[in-house]
């Protein structure tokens, strides 16, 4: 879906600013076409040929390239600071510095990457990394109330320790969580206001202090769904096995362990969605519970056995409680007669689709 789309990275001083290359490399992957716009400082952290070595479209490093940055070998464009503006249909500015954000939110216009933000009619992206006294500083804070009050996106940094070795929030975002950012910019939004519940990864039901019965799903045809609506801007409820893959922080995420705690995780969110999808690979069975011990081994030389108890259907009980204007599907994993069993399962279970 996202091949041959244009999408304008802007890059400003700071050390993290290698990790724009990155995110290059990632949107690249995706088939999207990259232009790029570098301050000065930028410059001087990561080189304007890294980027076309890459395979960076465009690359901007000056407003006067040739004049006065001869060095960086660049023929002139005399609207270069315009032409992301009527080329690019998604903006990011990763890393976004103290000084970037501010020129930005006072309109100014005395570099490339300023004048280009400027100039851009659409939402641009801030991914701000600076160090946590920066970021803290109410002038910083301002900026960014006032680029958000004018419809952009300011991505909030991590927290922990910083390149100066100080501690605190300041940290560039996730690359993940910048890159879904840029895709969801450029996808529909048909599912904006619509909310979704989706089970993914395995159960595990414990037998005693250390052991448990699983399966090898790992979540990630689960993650896959709920990124999907996520992008496509629907409110995600994503009810996680053990294990399952990492999600964006927009997604709302419930960790359970057993089937019996999806079960009641899903009941009890149900009422308020509008879809469910249940991927997950849920154990149909739970063994007799051993106790909070360590089952010793010498106590079966002869071996062991073990009774196992049905767990709740919770794709059947929630189709049960399916409202009109609900839409539920579901999954069937099948060693053979497929098509038949998940005839039989769609009708049983209550479901709109099952995917076999």
């Amino acid at each position: 879906y996202f091949a041959g789309h244009r999408v304008h990275l802007g890059v400003s001083g700071s050390v993290a600013a290698y990790k724009a290359l990155d995110l290059l490399r990632a949107l690249q992957k995706a088939g999207l076409r990259v232009s790029v716009g570098l301050t000065g400082a930028a410059a001087r952290f990561v080189t304007p040929l890294s980027f076309r070595s890459l395979g960076a479209e465009t690359v901007y490093a000056s407003m006067f390239p040739g004049v006065d940055q001869p060095e960086l070998g660049e023929a002139y464009d005399p609207f270069g600071h315009l032409t992301p503006s009527g080329e690019a249909e998604a903006f990011i500015v990763l890393p976004a510095s103290a000084t970037t954000l501010a020129r930005a939110a006072s309109g100014l216009a005395d570099e490339i990457l300023s004048a280009q933000i400027l100039a851009y009619p659409g939402q641009v992206l801030f991914a701000p990394a600076m160090n946590p006294r920066m970021w803290s500083n109410p002038a910083t804070r301002e900026n960014c109330a006032r680029l958000r009050a004018r419809g952009h996106i300011v991505l909030e940094p991590g927290s922990g320790r910083v390149a100066c070795n100080e501690e605190g929030q300041g940290k560039l975002v996730d690359l993940r969580q910048a890159y879904l950012a840029v895709l969801k910019q450029l996808s529909p939004q048909d599912y904006a206001g619509k909310k979704l519940m989706l089970t993914m990864g395995p159960t595990r039901e414990q037998w005693d202090g250390v052991r448990f019965w699983s399966n090898l799903s790992t979540g990630t045809m689960g993650a896959a769904y709920a990124v999907a609506a996520y992008l496509r801007g629907a409110e995600v409820h994503a009810l996680c096995g053990p294990g399952c893959p990492w999600l964006p922080p927009e997604i709302e995420r419930v960790e359970v362990g057993s089937a019996r705690e999806m079960h009641r995780a899903a009941a009890d969110i149900w009422p308020e969605m509008d879809y469910g999808i249940f991927s997950a690979a849920v154990a149909d069975f739970y063994p007799e519970p051993h106790g909070s011990d360590k089952f010793k081994k010498d106590k079966a030389s002869d071996g062991l056995s073990v009774s196992f108890i049905p767990n709740p259907d919770i794709l059947l009980s929630i189709g049960q409680d399916k409202r009109e204007g609900q839409r539920i599907v579901g999954m069937a994993a099948e060693t053979g007669d497929l098509e038949n069993s998940v005839r039989a399962k769609l009708a049983r279970k209550n479901a709109d689709m099952l995917v076999g």
